[in-house]
């Protein structure tokens, strides 16, 4: 079979910076394996290079739909494809097939797809948000498949407790970790949560309606499933006027959501440190250390207001 996709030699010099030379092999060999396997044709690269790459396709089954080829063992996709199994489609999109050995899975492609981010009103945003988030939860099926949200929290604590070059980060991270177990007791619901449920992560379908993809899968309380949509209107700079922003926000959330104020300014602290320093895990440098401490720091006060 021909080859369903040439990669650019700017696409193959960023898979293999970003992955390595294996991977990106891998890759090449199978976009071969299964746009034959599956009837695909078509393909597209989405140039974002985050824990998979991922193509827009062409199925002669479903239609218009997406493939991802990730890392087997990260188990990333296995848990995507188990949350998007156990969701059947309710508010999710669709999973078509799985190569789960292999990291390879195929979804169902939204259109038009535009992220919730290009929503220029910040009350339809939340709007949109908050009709997703209530009565989304369902209890998992199966346990053993995903970690837990406490254990996310743990280990990346433990992770930053050995680095010696960013103690301040440590510090607020241990913080956290104490901060979510008091949560955890308050709010001990075990429920399957996306885990990285936020803006470009709710795409905008042809009927009209928003739907969610990209599902992490990790089991917590629905409380834990509120901070990173709040993070994600932090935008890359502190400002003057962000304070009250997150906290008209916050507001927002406790009014439609009915989870205290004091709770969701809680979860946001421990989404925020864990965020910083899963940068830091991820090769940020130390010349970047000062704006994730701004930015955990702005998350502090919040909290403490």
């Amino acid at each position: 079979m021909n080859q369903p996709y040439r990669f650019k030699q700017n696409e193959i010099d960023r898979i293999t910076n970003r992955f390595g030379k294996p991977f990106y092999e891998k890759v090449a060999r199978e976009i071969v394996e299964y746009a034959e396997r599956w009837a695909l044709s078509s393909f597209q690269l989405i140039p974002s290079y985050s824990a998979n790459l991922v193509f827009t396709c062409y199925s002669e089954a479903q239609g218009n739909v997406v493939l991802k080829i990730g890392n087997p063992a990260s188990g990333e996709t296995s848990k995507e494809y188990h949350t998007l199994r156990h969701y059947v489609g309710r508010r999710f999109c669709r999973v078509y097939e799985a190569d789960l050995a292999q990291g390879v899975i195929l979804e169902e492609r939204i259109q038009p797809g535009t992220p919730l981010r290009h929503e220029s009103s910040l009350d339809k945003r939340l709007s949109v948000f908050c009709s997703l988030h209530k009565d989304l939860h369902l209890t998992p099926g199966n346990t053993v498949v995903f970690p837990t949200y406490s254990e996310w929290v743990g280990r990346i604590t433990e992770y930053m407790s050995n680095r010696q070059d960013c103690e301040p980060l440590y510090l607020y991270m241990k913080k956290a970790e104490a901060i979510c177990t008091s949560v955890s007791n308050s709010y001990s619901q075990r429920m399957l949560l996306h885990g990285d449920f936020h803006h470009d992560n709710i795409l905008l379908g042809s009927d009209g309606e928003y739907v969610i993809i990209d599902p992490k899968g990790v089991i917590g309380d629905p409380v834990f499933d509120v901070p990173r949509f709040i993070l994600n209107e932090f935008g890359d700079e502190i400002t003057v006027n962000l304070f009250d922003k997150i906290n008209y926000i916050i507001g927002t959330l406790e009014n439609n959501l009915h989870i205290p104020s004091y709770i969701i300014k809680q979860c946001l602290f421990v989404e925020t440190a864990m965020g910083v320093c899963w940068s830091v895990e991820d090769g940020a440098t130390p010349e970047e250390y000062p704006k994730l401490l701004q930015h955990v720091a702005f998350a502090d006060t919040v909290m403490n207001s």
